[in-house]
């Protein structure tokens, strides 16, 4: 059999457990779903599948997870196929993983295990790669046991006496250390972001962020609004380290966008715990854009899962607007339908359809942003401007929407939709009974600048 030389031959093997309602812990969604999660994360790891298992059992084997017949069969499957490991759709103890290695005389990893893998792939900043190196060795440590070798024996003499150090002792204490070790440098990083967004803060723009399911199009719809060429790729985690840009809404607002690493099922929790330096983007955010791929079968559990991390970072209170990315995928009356249950399952977060690859629909969603944001108020005004000062008129058609415009004997006079922060730096220049209209931006969104 002719073998591809660059890429790792893999089984895929779950455990479906019987007489559990779909999406119960340790159950499976909908058969084939979790099997084709797990494929996307091994074609992002690079690995070639060559066979799919899935075992129906009433629990789980305590010595093997998939039961010594099954482990057999797979076996099998393992010398004819050649293959080169077995993915396991669920998280192994360490006694599981080595009984499985020595049944199927095969690597075995584990759903955390290939995660990670893709984490550290992925990583390539060095907030990243600390996170990504801290998760790894806080899922190694407690699986530790059983794999050290004495690295010395009885001796002669005095002070050789006894068993000596394990090397396993050593990994431990070694492990200790660089954890850490990296939570320190880690808690300086945290430090440096506070500071950054201090800063950011200091000048008041509300800040948007990206989340969503891993490949629902957060980072198309990212570089489609900033252009910031942030990389794009059909794999899982394709976008691991945050990037914030800055973002001007129709009204001429400034605000800060930010992209975030997508979430998964069963995100594991020493990922969780590592990226929350990261996360932080997500919980100082004003607005949550909860990207959803409409075209997805299982898209309200992504949801749910999405809702779950943000529950566990504690940001589930934030403001969310769900944004039904690939909407030109999904036929209209499904997509109206997905957006009503979505919706109505976020506590009526209300929701805007869009296709980040061509465009459509971004400039409803701008406007709806542009909406829900309560931070500096955009407010109608007149503003009286001598033709001594006419260089603030280029300022003011950068930072406002521009009504009307026309000149009189004492300068250039223009109505103007303009945020608060703007309005305070001409308050001197407001023309006498040009007092701010509330919500401009809901009555009226026409420039004609």
């Amino acid at each position: 059999m002719a073998r591809h030389e660059s890429r790792e031959r893999a089984i895929l093997a779950a455990v479906e457990l019987t007489g559990r309602p779909s999406g119960e812990p340790g159950s499976v969604f909908h058969a084939e779903e979790p099997l084709q999660e797990l494929a996307a994360l091994a074609e992002s790891a690079g690995a070639e599948i060559v066979a799919r298992v899935v075992q129906q059992r009433s629990s789980y084997d305590h010595a093997t997870l998939i039961g010594q017949g099954k482990a057999q069969e797979i076996c099998e499957m393992v010398r004819a196929l050649e293959a080169d490991l077995v993915l396991i759709d669920h998280d192994l103890g360490g006694t599981q993983q080595r009984n499985l290695e020595k049944a199927l005389d095969c690597r075995v990893v584990d759903r955390t295990q290939l995660i990670l893998d893709i984490f550290a792939r992925r990583a390539r900043t060095r907030e990243g790669q600390l996170q990504v190196e801290l998760a790894q060795l806080n899922y190694l440590l407690p699986r530790l046991t059983g794999r050290g070798i004495a690295m010395s024996r009885l001796g002669g003499g005095i002070g050789t006496r006894g068993p000596g150090e394990t090397k396993l002792e050593t990994d431990r204490r070694h492990i200790h250390r660089r954890i850490k070790k990296l939570e320190q440098d880690l808690d300086a990083v945290r430090g440096s972001r506070s500071t950054q967004r201090r800063q950011r803060q200091a000048v008041p723009l509300p800040a948007i962020a990206l989340v969503g399911y891993t490949n629902a199009g957060k980072s198309t719809l990212f570089n489609r609004l900033t252009r910031a060429g942030v990389l794009t790729d059909a794999r899982m985690f394709a976008t691991l380290d945050p990037t914030v840009r800055q973002l001007t809404l129709p009204s001429r607002r400034h605000v800060v966008l930010s992209d975030t690493v997508g979430f998964i099922r069963r995100l594991p929790t020493t990922l969780v715990k590592a990226f929350r330096a990261t996360l932080e983007e997500v919980k100082e955010a004003t607005l949550l854009l909860h990207v959803v791929d409409a075209s997805a079968p299982a898209a309200s559990e992504h949801c749910a899962h999405v809702r779950s991390v943000l529950a566990e970072i504690g940001a589930e209170a934030i403001p969310q607007l769900i944004v039904l990315n690939k909407a030109d995928l999904s036929p209209a009356a499904d997509l109206e339908s997905t957006a009503q249950r979505l919706s109505g399952e976020a506590g009526g977060a209300g929701w805007a359809a869009i296709s980040a690859m061509n465009g459509e629909g971004l400039d409803a969603l701008l406007d709806e942003v542009d909406r829900r944001l309560d931070q500096d108020p955009v407010d109608r005004v007149t503003l009286l401007i001598p033709h001594s000062e006419s260089a603030l008129i280029d300022v003011i058609h950068g930072a406002a929407v521009i009504v009307e415009r026309g000149f009189t004997e004492q300068g250039c006079r223009i109505v103007a939709d303009m945020p608060a922060s703007i309005r305070r730096r001409l308050v001197s220049y407001l023309e006498q009974g040009g007092q701010p209209v509330e919500n401009p931006v809901e009555k009226s969104n026409d420039s004609v600048d």
